[in-house]
């Protein structure tokens, strides 16, 4: 009975309705989610930056599908060293190896009619990506030290905060691995870029800390949802809970108030985010700190970021920025007086 209690816990935390939303970004891709979740043989490949929910879209997308009462397997690809991953990955045979006086099954194994979730995929050797290639194309493999080919049945999804075309094309992963996790791909936004969702986070986050530490916080004060809201969150959803976990630690009204924020935070600049793109490919992204910079400060840094990405081909950085090689060139020349 405890097993079943747990087991729904799992399930009804894992629900499309607990996917926070109240941005456009959100709602198109709880949309997107909703409809790949159906599909159970659809592989799928996660990217945002750290802390953005890769690991919980994963598990949405598993416990709202048909495969929901099959395992949900995850492991970390930089967790594991790289000597051992392949035999985690795939298990082993008794005596395959120095130490293994017994078969072993591998996660892929333990994933079968469930889902397999590798996380930091771009962090995986090209050695490892060759081999799950050859899972994914042939739906079997091998353990180490085996003969017999095992077949498997599960749901990949794969999560990243690289940029794996950009790895694709300096050589550090596979184009053909690339294009088979490429199925359906979903771009996490990072905190900053849904700002509408950051006090609904809060707020969830007050009654679930709320819970652990037998609080009852029931506002925020105004001036703690300004700071909240014009906060740049570097590590993302991660990082709010970690700033409301504390604050709930030392919290001993009702309200939410500044003075139990961390001080980097309530003294925080607000930021800006300058990018230039070319298409749908972002060439450069700085970061501004508003009221320090002045618009010089701002074309300055722009131009300098493109100029190294350029890898200081003038050509190439005045077609990244729009401008002719003359402008650029005029430009460069004012900076240099400046």
């Amino acid at each position: 009975r405890r097993v079943a209690l747990e087991m729904e816990h799992v399930e009804s935390q894992y629900t499309l309705a607990n996917l926070v939303a109240n941005s456009a970004a959100m709602q198109q891709l709880v949309a997107q989610v909703r409809d790949v979740a159906l599909n159970p043989k659809t592989t799928v490949l996660l990217q945002g930056e750290t802390g953005t929910g890769k690991e919980f879209i994963a598990r949405v997308l598993h416990h709202n599908g048909v495969r929901a009462a099959g395992p949900f397997v995850g492991v970390n690809c930089t967790a594991i060293p790289r000597e051992l991953f392949e035999s985690e990955l795939f298990g082993y045979e008794r005596g395959a190896f120095t130490g293994a006086n017994q078969r072993k099954l591998g996660l892929l194994e333990k994933a079968e009619a469930g889902t397999m979730f590798l996380d930091e995929i771009g962090d995986l050797d090209l050695v490892m990506q060759a081999k799950l290639l050859r899972v994914l194309q042939e739906r079997s493999f091998r353990r180490v030290g085996g003969m017999d080919d095992i077949q498997v049945d599960f749901r990949l999804i794969a999560a990243t905060n690289r940029d794996l075309k950009k790895e694709v094309a300096r050589g550090a992963f596979r184009e053909d691995l690339f294009f088979r996790l490429n199925v359906v791909a979903f771009e996490l936004p990072p905190l900053r870029k849904r700002v509408e969702d950051i006090l609904p986070l809060c707020m969830r986050a007050l009654v679930r800390y709320g819970k652990e530490f037998g609080k009852e916080v029931l506002d925020i004060e105004p001036e703690v949802r300004a700071i909240l809201e014009r906060y740049s969150y570097p590590g993302n959803i991660r990082e709010l809970e970690n700033i409301i976990e504390r604050a709930m630690i030392f919290c001993q009204g009702k309200t939410l108030t500044s003075n139990y924020l961390p001080r980097e935070l309530r003294e925080a600049t607000p930021q800006m985010t300058v990018a230039v793109t070319q298409g749908d490919q972002q060439i450069v992204r700085v970061e501004m700190t508003l009221g320090k910079q002045d618009l010089a400060d701002v074309e300055s840094a722009i131009i300098e970021e493109v100029m190294r990405v350029a890898d200081y081909n003038k050509s190439l950085a005045a077609r990244y920025l729009g401008l002719t090689r003359f402008a650029l060139d005029r430009r460069l020349k004012k900076l240099s007086e400046e």
